[in-house]
């Protein structure tokens, strides 16, 4: 089995980066015109810069309002209007599934992507991976697109003026990166590139908890005041860059399964992406006999960040068996990422992994 690291081209990042986005895509050879998909809060806050940056390096744009969900039919709205303006690249401009939705019409299309993130909330920007929803907010499938974006522009300024529960959504996402790398890594499993993970994966990975747990709080303190600090810069980073490496060239396991479980009920629906992630984390690492100071390690982090680390937390403090059953079986469905755990999973196993973990949080 080849190893095979992914990456997107280029990365940048700091305050005002917005200000040289049209620099940076002519110095990738992008001269447009370029279709901007664009969430409510991105157009409201980026809107006069992209006029200034992109006329200024003299290339035409447009702007299509993202329906919010990354739905077979959003891509089918997102691909007509790139077809419509003629556009040679797509750039995804606010969260994570608007994003994903500029990333799967870009490679349909066979264009170059552009990933501008206005919050860290996941570490959707640098991958080439979508995830594909129902129109209800169910989790439907991975897309595998042919290459990362082929520049991911990150203005801090912006991050620090989204909501703080974004950021810390984000801090949830990137929390599972290194106890589902280790977990991969160790079972010779191959990562979501169809390849071996490298030796520099696994070592982001880690580097990507070890930021959490050392800057997580500063970070989130940061954005609570709108301002860019050293902190939020480095947290920022391992919520986009270190968690999506770190990812996308080790694996995924039980975590980011569970998440997927969850969608299955509607009480969920209202949570974030990390949010889910973060209760995953802990039933993942119930699930595999984890050691008590590490659960504590973890519990620890979610409680001064304010991530869930309980079923009530979710919106599912009455869950009953049924409920919990549906969501084990829909984590434990052939081909999802929970049978990267080095040993066999089953909705039964789950379930009693996803109370435990529910007991633990509740502490």
């Amino acid at each position: 089995m080849l190893s095979v690291f992914s990456s997107p081209g280029h990365y940048v990042q700091g305050r005002d980066a917005t200000a040289a986005l049209g620099q940076e895509l002519r110095r990738l050879g992008i001269r447009g015109p370029v279709l901007i998909v664009a969430g409510k809060s991105a157009r409201r806050l980026l809107t006069a810069t992209w006029e200034r940056s992109f006329g200024a390096a003299s290339i035409e744009y447009s702007v299509h309002p993202s329906g919010g969900e990354c739905s077979r039919a959003e891509l089918a709205r997102i691909t007509e209007a790139v077809r419509a303006s003629g556009s040679a690249a797509v750039l995804g401009a606010g969260g994570g599934k608007v994003i994903d939705s500029a990333r799967a019409v870009a490679d349909d299309l066979g264009l170059p992507m552009i990933s501008c993130p206005t919050t860290a909330s996941s570490d959707a920007p640098c991958s080439a991976l979508s995830v594909i929803y129902t129109e209800e907010g169910e989790f439907e499938a991975y897309q595998l697109v042919r290459r990362n974006p082929a520049l991911v522009l990150v203005d801090t300024s912006t991050i620090a003026q989204a909501p703080a529960r974004l950021l810390t959504s984000g801090m949830g996402d990137a929390l599972a990166t290194w106890f589902e790398a280790r977990t991969c890594l160790d079972g010779h499993v191959r990562n979501m590139r169809g390849g071996a993970s490298t030796h520099g994966a696994g070592a982001l990975a880690e580097l990507c908890y070890r930021t959490l747990l050392a800057d997580g709080q500063q970070a989130l303190a940061a954005v609570h005041t709108q301002t860019v600090t050293p902190a939020l810069e480095r947290i920022v980073e391992a919520n986009t860059l270190l968690s999506g490496l770190g990812f996308e060239s080790s694996g995924l396991a039980a975590a980011h399964a569970v998440h997927n479980g969850l969608t299955a009920v509607p009480q969920t629906h209202p949570y974030l992406h990390g949010e889910k992630v973060a209760f995953g984390v802990l039933t993942q690492l119930v699930l595999e006999g984890a050691p008590d100071d590490e659960i504590g390690a973890v519990l620890d982090f979610c409680d001064r960040v304010s991530l869930p680390t309980s079923l009530a937390d979710l919106g599912l403090a009455d869950a009953d068996q049924e409920t919990l059953t549906a969501i084990a079986t829909r984590a434990t469905a052939p081909g999802e990422t929970i049978h990267n755990e080095p040993f066999p999973v089953d909705a039964a196993m789950l379930r009693d992994a996803l109370l435990a973990a529910d007991s633990l949080g509740g502490r």
